[in-house]
């Protein structure tokens, strides 16, 4: 008879979960529980777990090696497991399903994919991804989890896009927990891999905090009514709304505007049609108010990456009529902004294109980071690699004044 207690003294514990996991990984698959299985940074208590298991010290490095014919022969001559590991293994997480058994469960924990696929073709290259680069079975290690994680995916994008709402309310109202889609969750994970499909980009973000922040916001998904804003000068604004009127107080003054997403739910702001500028820094625009003041044309800032109230205005915009323009800074990230901006809306350059790049005759400062291609202008990334230089927005700043006087 196993001796129980003693097993899960010795690998009932979380720092030894991960062999039993090798372990009925193996049985599933019909392998034999012999040989050598690898841990990669494994921790030090981890370490300690095996070195008690084994009575011996278990190397160094930042992997941890063990022999699963050491770990059977020990058990054995212990008689804490007269049987070997097929029966510790057992014993510890219970019966372990065939081969057969498990393929069916995970097809099973994946079939509401399907049915959401069928309803939404959009879709198709996030799930393809997903089973690509085996995204669920990394954030699931059963088929069960993998089951609830997957529900309740398919019931938070069965809301998405939304005309506009606070994420933590969209947790709240999906999943039950205001918390369910904060940053590093799996179930946040999985979607916002769907949201990026959604507005036309490919499931893998670059991990930045304002890449999710964008692509929870191109589906109408934001962090909260007040804390996202957008800076704004000369927004002729009309009287049928409080935002409307304050667009218009703003622009008699010459002064510049901050408004907040939850100011800008309402649909009518009375701007009208016409040209707007759209630049990425505020100097830009505080500059702008400085010289020009209550002459300034419609002027709009993202400041850097675009928050989800810059997005609203600019649909608002948009939606009335208007046209627009954009100048970023002429590096990596200003053409990443660019292309995310042209995702959302139409612009034409506003000396942002490759003749106006070439043309600058400023010194700016060494161009880092990885390139990325321009969607408006396909000879913008090699006169930027050709020349190598970044010239932020305050470098050509008189230009861009002229061009609003």
């Amino acid at each position: 008879m196993a001796d129980l207690v003693r097993l899960r003294r010795l690998l009932g514990g979380e720092e030894t979960s991960w062999l039993l996991d090798r372990l009925r990984r193996r049985m599933v698959a019909g392998r034999p529980l012999s040989g050598v299985v690898t841990l990669g940074s494994a921790t030090h208590d981890q370490r300690r777990a095996i070195e008690r298991l084994l009575g011996r010290r278990a190397g160094a490095g930042a992997s941890l090696s063990v022999s699963l014919d050491e770990v059977d022969a020990v058990l054995r001559r212990s008689g804490s497991a007269p049987d070997g590991l097929a029966d510790v293994t057992r014993l510890l997480i219970g019966t372990v399903p065939s081969r057969s058994t498990e393929a069916a469960a995970w097809s099973a924990a994946f079939s509401p994919l399907d049915e959401l696929i069928a309803r939404r073709p959009l879709l198709a290259t996030w799930r393809a991804w997903l089973d690509s680069t085996g995204m669920v079975r990394r954030l699931a290690s059963d088929p069960e989890i993998a089951s609830t994680l997957i529900t309740a995916a398919v019931r938070v994008l069965a809301e998405l896009p939304s005309e506009g709402i606070a994420l933590g309310r969209l947790a709240a109202e999906t999943t039950g927990d205001a918390h369910g889609l904060d940053d590093g969750c799996p179930l946040a994970t999985i979607v916002l891999s769907a949201a990026r499909v959604l507005r036309g980009s490919p499931p893998a973000g670059d991990g930045t905090a304002g890449e999710r922040r964008t692509s929870w916001a191109a589906v109408g998904v934001h962090r909260d009514e007040l804390s996202s804003s957008v800076l704004c000068l000369g927004l002729p604004g009309g009287a049928d709304t409080v935002t409307g009127r304050m667009l218009a107080l703003a622009k008699e003054s010459g002064e510049p505007c901050v408004l907040t997403l939850r100011q800008l739910s309402a649909a009518r702001l009375g701007v009208g049609a016409g040209m707007v500028s759209v630049c990425e820094n505020p100097i830009v625009l505080a500059s702008a108010a400085d010289e020009l003041g209550p002459v300034c044309p419609p002027l709009v800032c993202v400041n850097g990456q675009p928050s989800a109230a810059v997005l609203r205005l600019l649909d608002l915009l948009s939606m009335d009529g208007a046209g627009f323009r954009y100048h970023g800074d002429f590096d990596w990230g200003g053409i990443r902004i660019g292309n995310t901006l042209r995702d959302r809306i139409a612009w034409e350059p506003w000396r942002f294109d490759a003749e106006a790049y070439s043309s600058t005759t400023v010194a700016g400062g060494s161009l880092t980071g990885k390139p990325a291609d321009a969607t408006w202008d396909s000879e913008l990334r090699p006169a930027l690699e050709r020349r190598g230089v970044r010239i932020e927005e305050e470098l050509v700043l008189p230009a861009l004044l002229d061009d609003l006087r």
